[in-house]
């Protein structure tokens, strides 16, 4: 009967931290793509030389390449862009919208994530 106990035990503690490691990748993910948002749009709003700003293509495009980098997928259209401020400053704001799933035996969480460019 003891083993059982123990068996049960270990098993309800694997359950625990294998869900909880998936919700930390998930939330570490995010954190790192709202860093690579920031870089994104600094990038974007920046003037050097004689090339301008970025389209907003291009800057969608380069969203989805770092989001690649951190095993998020994303489509153009889950990607908001949006410019402000004048010529010689301009300002750049960048938001994704997407899911995670964390799977669990017999069914998955499904958690929602804005990362925006905004500290």
């Amino acid at each position: 009967m003891k083993q059982i106990k123990v068996i049960a035990g270990l098993c309800v503690f694997a359950f625990v931290m294998s869900t909880g490691w998936q919700i930390a990748s998930c939330e570490f993910r995010n954190y790192l793509l709202k860093d690579d948002l920031k870089d994104v749009a600094a990038m974007g709003a920046s003037r050097i030389g004689f090339d301008g700003p970025g389209s907003d293509d291009d800057l969608r495009a380069a969203v989805i390449r770092r989001a690649k980098d951190q095993g998020i997928r994303l489509v153009p259209e889950q990607i908001l862009v949006r410019r402000s401020g004048s010529r010689d400053n301009p300002v750049v704001f960048i938001a994704a919208k997407y899911q995670a799933r964390v799977w669990l035996p017999g069914f998955a969480l499904v958690f929602h994530y804005t990362a925006t460019s905004r500290a």
